[in-house]
């Protein structure tokens, strides 16, 4: 059994998106281990940051957006909590000395070069910021290895594969990692049943309590791009060694074949929080503040091949990893502004996956590139969705 007083002297943690879906489930991860938090980053959600630094104490809080950041150290005048803002804030708390593991839950590409600054400062990262290593895996597994850094996946099927391949013999014996996806609300669809689907309806997952933008992303599917680009990023395997399984129950969060044709898969009932406490406990386990999984009450599993020809999204991204280079920057940026406009009402649903292809095959073949081309990249694919979607 851990020993919880050695363990908690060596886990000091900041979290850089502390108010959102992932980040509340952290820190209630965080409270019920009595772990100490050095820093917490929010990009305007004052109000529930103060609430977390008055609770959890941390040395300094950071505050993306400029205004909220002159409000908040207002309101936490009377605390020694230093309070910081912008993107140099963000960097500041995530890269203090004190920090042991540094958990990146921000969502979208700002989650970039926060992680590369964590990696630079040699802490261990937990990562459930998918678009830091759709966008700049290469460059990110790159500095990873030459810092020795540790990526801990937070997301729930990473965590799944990177649980199954403890004890593994190594690369040689691992063949295929198998990606569930609960198919997410509109499963079963097809295109044309989709053409007047509404933000609220697409918001409304099955299984899971999320954020609205990766919500969004499980209905088109596109979460799930994501997740094979990620997947062939931390676990060195082509996207045609990862296959994609719809489990409706999101029981089963994902599996891995070896070359004796064994499969060992991770389940557990679907609370963010299992994944989020392994990230951050590992190599340890400890008890969780999850619900046990009953078999039993679960019944049964189901299993399914994902539709993507309604379903383009995930298509797409695996198009945009083979072609490499910047093409799939170009498909997340596209992505997160179609998905921005979609809940705007902007653009109609089917728009998503339309415009993350155009963008992605708009995308001219690098094969070497920097920080600021991914940058570039991305803020481009936002125009021409922009734009195309006045046309």
């Amino acid at each position: 059994m851990i020993d919880m007083e050695n363990f908690k002297k060596r886990r000091n943690i900041a979290i850089l998106g502390s108010t959102g879906s992932i980040g509340t489930q952290a820190l209630d991860v965080v409270r019920g281990m009595g772990l100490n938090v050095t820093a917490l980053c929010a990009n305007r959600s004052i109000d529930l940051l103060e609430k977390q630094a008055r609770e959890f104490n941390p040395s300094v809080v950071a505050v993306m957006d400029l205004a909220a950041a002159s409000e908040l150290k207002i309101k936490l005048a009377d605390t020694s909590v230093r309070v910081l803002q912008g993107m140099d804030g963000f960097i500041e708390a995530a890269t203090l000395e004190q920090n042991d593991v540094v958990l990146n839950s921000v969502v979208g590409m700002v989650g970039l070069v926060p992680t590369l600054a964590i990696i630079g400062a040699g802490k261990d990262l937990a990562l459930a910021n998918k678009e830091t290593l759709v966008a700049g895996g290469q460059l990110v597994i790159n500095a990873a290895r030459e810092k020795g850094v540790p990526i801990l996946p937070v997301d729930s099927e990473h965590s799944a594969i990177f649980q199954c391949l403890q004890g593994s013999p190594g690369d040689h014996a691992f063949r295929r990692i198998i990606l569930t996806a609960s198919g997410g609300p509109f499963f079963g669809k097809k295109r044309e049943e989709l053409l007047d689907v509404t933000p609220e309806q697409a918001l409304r997952h099955p299984n899971w309590s999320m954020g609205a933008k990766i919500t969004i992303d499980s209905a088109t599917l596109m979460n799930k791009g994501l997740e094979v680009i990620e997947a062939a990023w931390l676990f060195n395997k082509g996207v045609d060694d990862i296959e994609v399984v719809v489990q409706r129950e999101s029981i089963i969060h994902s599996a891995v074949e070896y070359c004796d044709n064994s499969v060992i898969a991770q389940l557990g009932t679907p609370d963010m929080r299992i994944p989020i406490q392994y990230a951050i406990s590992y190599p340890d386990r400890v008890p969780s503040p999850a619900k046990p999984l009953d078999l039993f009450e679960v019944g049964k599993l189901t299993f399914f091949r994902p539709d993507t020809e309604t379903f383009v999204c995930l298509a797409a991204c695996k198009e945009a990893m083979r072609r490499g280079g910047l093409a799939p920057a170009a498909a997340n940026g596209a992505n997160e502004m179609a998905v921005e406009l979609f809940l705007k009402r902007k653009i109609g649903f089917l728009d998503i996956g339309k415009f993350v292809w155009e963008a992605m095959e708009r995308q001219p073949k690098v094969d070497n590139f920097t920080v600021e081309d991914v940058l570039e990249c991305d803020k481009a694919a936002r125009e021409y969705v922009m734009k195309a979607s006045h046309n």
